[in-house]
C-alpha cells in the first residue's frame, strides 16, 4: 500500500506540493516548550517525504519551475513590504554588511581548514559550505569552478556535500534565530505606539504650532484646537497661534506627545475627541488607485475639504500622518474633517474592500519580469566563468524599488500590504515544498556514501561560526534588536524558512522582512563568490 501511495504522488507533483502544504501546516503549528516550526515544516515535510520515496526507489519530484515561481514571488513581496523603509535603514548598514562578508571569510576559512584535515576534495568543501549555507547558486558555481579546474565529477561530488551539510543549514539558524527572538522585548527600536492627547495651553506668548512641531523630535500633528472652553473645536494649521487656555489635540508617538506637554501646557481632563458636533473622524480605506504612491501633502486634502490625516495604519501598524507619508493601496487613513463633509472624503479616498485584496497585477508582472531578467543575467568573471545572482535577488531588489517610489507618474508601482502579505506567504509555502522535497532526494543519497561524517563535522562548523558570529557582533556590538535581527539571520542564510519562523513568533512584524531585505542580495553575490573561489582550489 505504501509503495502504491509514492508512486502515486511521483505521478502527481501538483497534489505533492499540495499534500505538503497542508500536512506541513499542521504539524508546523503544533507548539513544543512554547515553540512552533511554523511554515519551516513544509520544508521538513518535503525532505521526509523525497528521503522516504528513495528509499523505496521511488523518486518524488516537484519541478524546479514551480520553487523558482514561488521563491520570485515571496522575494518581490517581501521586497514591496520593505521598500518603504529599507533605503532608510541602508543609510547605517554599512557597518552589519562588512561583519557579514567577515563573518561569511572566516566561516569559509574554516570550512577548507576542517574539510583539508579530513582529506575532503575541494568540490566537496565547496558544496558542503554552499550547503552549510544553504544556498543554490553557490551550489552551482562551486560545481561549474571545480568543473573547469579539471573535475570532471565537480558538480556531483559539490552536490553531495551540499545535501548533507543542507539539513543542519537550516536547523542550526532556526536555534540563533530563535536565541535572537529571545531578547527582542529588550529591543531599542521598537515602534512607539501612537497616542493623542488633549493639552491646556500655559503659555501666554502665543507661539505657532508650526513652530512648535520644528521643536519637538519625532512624529507627531496637531489634529485639534478649541479657544477656550466653549469655541467651536476647528483644525489647525501650522499659522495658527495658541493662548493661554486654549485647548490642542495632540497625536503622535508617547515620547513626542510628551514633548509637546512639556513646550506648551499640562494635560486636560477634557477631550476634544469626543465632541464631534464640529469635528468628526473616520478610518477610511485609500482604494482610489489613483491615490496611490502619493504622499500625505500632494492629496491636499486640507484645502479641498478641511480635513487632516492624523494617522495611516498599513497593516497593524499605525503611523503619524506626516506631510511626507507614502500612501498606498489598501492603508487605512484616520480623517479628522468637519462633520458634514465626511461622506465627500469618504468618496475621495474610494473607502472600498477592494482596495485591501487587489494584487497590482500590471506592477506585479512588469515588476517581476525585470526582476528574473536582471537575476539571471550572466555576469562576466575574469577567469572566463560567468555568474547570476539569481531570480529571488533580481526580484527582492526590484520590489524593493517598486515599494520605495510608490509611483511612476500614472503608473502605481506599490501594493495593498494585506496583498503582499498574502503573495509572500503562498510563494514561500510553494517554494519550501520544492526545496525540500528536491533536498530529501540528495540526502537520501548523499548519506551512503563514506563521506557523509566529514561532511557533518564541517558543514556543522561553518554554520555554526557563521550563525554565531552573525548572532554575536550583532547583538553586542551593533546593539541590533532582537526582532530585526531574527530577519536579518534568515537573509544571512539566504532561507526563507528561517525568515517564516521568525515571522511566526513575531506576528510578522514588519522588522523581520526589514532584516532580510537589508542583508539577502549581498549574502547571495558574496556567497556565490565564496563558493566559485574553493570550487577551483
Amino acid at each position: 500500500m505504501a509503495i502504491g501511495l509514492l508512486n502515486a504522488l511521483a505521478e502527481n507533483p501538483v497534489l505533492v506540493l499540495f499534500l505538503l502544504i497542508g500536512i506541513g501546516m499542521l504539524i508546523g503549528r503544533i507548539k513544543v516548550a512554547g515553540v512552533s516550526l511554523g511554515a519551516a515544516a513544509v520544508l521538513f515535510a518535503g525532505i521526509v517525504l523525497a528521503a522516504w520515496g528513495t528509499a523505496e526507489g521511488i523518486t518524488i519530484e516537484i519541478p524546479a519551475q514551480m520553487g523558482t515561481l514561488g521563491l520570485a514571488v515571496f522575494t518581490f513581496a517581501i521586497g514591496i513590504q520593505s521598500g518603504p523603509n529599507f533605503f532608510h535603514v541602508l543609510r547605517t548598514a554599512a557597518g552589519p554588511l562588512a561583519i557579514m562578508l567577515a563573518v561569511l571569510v572566516v566561516g569559509a576559512g574554516a570550512g577548507v581548514g576542517v574539510g583539508r584535515w579530513l582529506g575532503m576534495d575541494p568540490a566537496m568543501i565547496a558544496g558542503t559550505f554552499a550547503g552549510a549555507l544553504t544556498n543554490t547558486p553557490a551550489l552551482a558555481a562551486a560545481g561549474h569552478a571545480a568543473t573547469a579546474a579539471g573535475h570532471a565529477d565537480g558538480m556531483a561530488i559539490a552536490t553531495v556535500g551540499y545535501a548533507v551539510a543542507y539539513l543542519y543549514g537550516v536547523i542550526g539558524m532556526l536555534f540563533f534565530c530563535l536565541l535572537a527572538l529571545r531578547y527582542r522585548r529588550s529591543d531599542k527600536d521598537a515602534p512607539s505606539p501612537l497616542i493623542n492627547r488633549t493639552v491646556r495651553v500655559e503659555r501666554e506668548d502665543g507661539p505657532a504650532l508650526g513652530d512648535i512641531t520644528e521643536r519637538v523630535s519625532g512624529e507627531m500633528k496637531f489634529s485639534r484646537l478649541r479657544r477656550g472652553e466653549t469655541g467651536p473645536i476647528t483644525r489647525p494649521t501650522p499659522t495658527d497661534k495658541i493662548y493661554k487656555d486654549d485647548l490642542v489635540t495632540v497625536v503622535g508617538t508617547q515620547d513626542a506627545v510628551n514633548q509637546v506637554i512639556r513646550e506648551i501646557g499640562h494635560p486636560s481632563s477634557h477631550s476634544l475627541i469626543e465632541d464631534r458636533k464640529f469635528l468628526d473622524f473616520r478610518r477610511i480605506t485609500v482604494s482610489d488607485p489613483k491615490l496611490a504612491g502619493h504622499t500625505v501633502a500632494e492629496l491636499d486634502i486640507d484645502r479641498r475639504f478641511g480635513a487632516t490625516v492624523s494617522r495611516v495604519r498599513r497593516g497593524d501598524v499605525d503611523m503619524v500622518g506626516t506631510p511626507e507619508v507614502v500612501l498606498q493601496l489598501g492603508d487605512r487613513v484616520r480623517v479628522v474633517a468637519p462633520t458634514g463633509r465626511m461622506a465627500e472624503i469618504s468618496k475621495f479616498f474610494g473607502d472600498s474592500a477592494h482596495g485591501l485584496s487587489s494584487i497590482n497585477p500590471v506592477a506585479m508582472g512588469l515588476g517581476m519580469a525585470v526582476g528574473i531578467i536582471i537575476g539571471e543575467w550572466a555576469i562576466p568573471l575574469p577567469d572566463g566563468s560567468t555568474f547570476s545572482i539569481g531570480s529571488a535577488a533580481g526580484t527582492l531588489i526590484i520590489g524593493l524599488i517598486f515599494g520605495r517610489i510608490g509611483r511612476i507618474k500614472g503608473f502605481v508601482t506599490a501594493m495593498p500590504f494585506t496583498a503582499t502579505a498574502v503573495l509572500a506567504e503562498l510563494g514561500l509555502l510553494i517554494f519550501l515544498a520544492q526545496a525540500g522535497v528536491r533536498a530529501g532526494g540528495q540526502i537520501a543519497n548523499a548519506f551512503t556514501g563514506g563521506d557523509w561524517w566529514r561532511i557533518l563535522i564541517t558543514g556543522f562548523i561553518i554554520t555554526t561560526i557563521v550563525g554565531f558570529g552573525m548572532y554575536a557582533s550583532m547583538r553586542w556590538i551593533v546593539k541590533m534588536g532582537g526582532t530585526r535581527l531574527s530577519g536579518l539571520i534568515g537573509g544571512l542564510q539566504t532561507q526563507p524558512a528561517v525568515l517564516a519562523f521568525a515571522n511566526e513568533r513575531t506576528g510578522s512584524d514588519p522588522r523581520v522582512a526589514l532584516g532580510y531585505a537589508m542583508v539577502y542580495p549581498v549574502a547571495m553575490i558574496v556567497k556565490i563568490f565564496i563558493a566559485q573561489f574553493l570550487g577551483g582550489m
